[in-house]
């Protein structure tokens, strides 16, 4: 199994790509693929076909898997897109700021 060093739920800068310097809330991460779906961020168009009778069609706006290599999780407390450093805090694996020590 392939590790992503970002979750479900973390606030990430994206540091490449169209969108380079835009943050937004992770939606979904794709370990396999090593993929994430970043909230309002990399929008794509989508085809949709109608499913039930009376539902409408069309093209609808839907944001794009990245990879997870393109994006960096940013800090909560110094504001800071950031590695992620892990150290054991009461016996438990936590995840770090490589800047100012802070769990992210």
């Amino acid at each position: 199994m392939n590790k992503v060093h970002v979750k479900t739920g973390d606030t990430v800068k994206i540091i490449s790509g169209k969108d380079r310097g835009e943050t937004g809330k992770v939606l979904a991460v794709s370990p396999k693929e090593g993929k994430v779906i970043v909230e309002g961020l990399n929008m794509v168009k989508k085809h949709v076909k109608p499913r039930r009778q009376g539902e409408s069609g069309g093209i609808v706006d839907a944001e794009g898997a990245i990879y997870a290599c393109k994006v960096m999780p940013v800090c909560p407390k110094c504001g800071k897109a950031t590695r992620v450093g892990h150290k054991m805090v009461d016996g438990k694996k936590v995840r770090i700021c490589k800047h100012c020590g802070a769990e992210l």
